[in-house]
């Protein structure tokens, strides 16, 4: 019997049903909100009593952080330590990359306790995000990394949950007004090679 058919008590359960509760808990969770989603629902979408839920978790609180926890994690490095990129093009490729709402806004916009375990994963997770857009910056040349840091991270939260809100995609404005941010906070690119030829005669 593996660890994923072991309850908290070593009960056995119905195989994949931490996995049915955790990819239901996410698909409702983003699309209803975690508010409007009971523990009933999420039972008759994974498939599993109520019983078995409780063996995985000990309530909703704790299901809710598993969810963030397990949120794609491979988004940070395939951006920030993409070496085919130059640091100024990474900041900006940030913006290909998101989600209709960030699950971490949508957990701390719907659980008012700072304490609640996923307000501190949210919490931990926007500083960290917004710590890589730094380094990047200090990477790329910026005079201040830590403030064009702040200031692209606010500018991927804004997008998320205003696109969220009137049911658009905000990203491509946001990625505008990024590539203004980062090409006045970082010194001027190197000339083309063609420039290098200017004067040059031709045959």
């Amino acid at each position: 019997m593996t660890e994923l058919e072991k309850g908290p008590r070593g009960l056995r359960r119905g195989r994949g049903a931490r996995e049915r509760i955790i990819g239901a808990s996410r698909r409702l969770f983003r699309d209803q909100g975690i508010a409007n989603t009971g523990m009933d629902q999420l039972c008759a979408v994974a498939e599993v009593s109520k019983r078995t839920l409780y063996q995985h978790f000990a309530g909703k609180d704790e299901l809710i952080a598993e969810c963030l926890r397990r949120f794609d994690p491979d988004i940070l490095p395939e951006v920030f330590e993409n070496t085919d990129l130059t640091p100024r093009e990474r900041l900006l490729a940030v913006f290909d990359m998101h989600a209709p709402l960030c699950p971490f806004i949508a957990a701390a916009v719907e659980i008012p306790d700072p304490g609640h375990p996923a307000r501190v994963l949210a919490r931990d997770y926007k500083r960290a995000f917004a710590a890589r857009l730094t380094d990047v910056a200090r990477e790329a040349g910026a005079a201040d990394p830590e403030h064009l840091g702040e200031q692209l991270a606010l500018l991927l939260d804004g997008a998320s949950a205003r696109g969220r809100v009137l049911g658009t995609d905000a990203f491509a404005t946001a990625a505008a007004i990024a590539a203004v941010l980062v090409g006045d906070a970082l010194p001027a690119a190197p000339p083309q090679a063609a420039e290098s030829n200017e004067g040059v005669t031709p045959s």
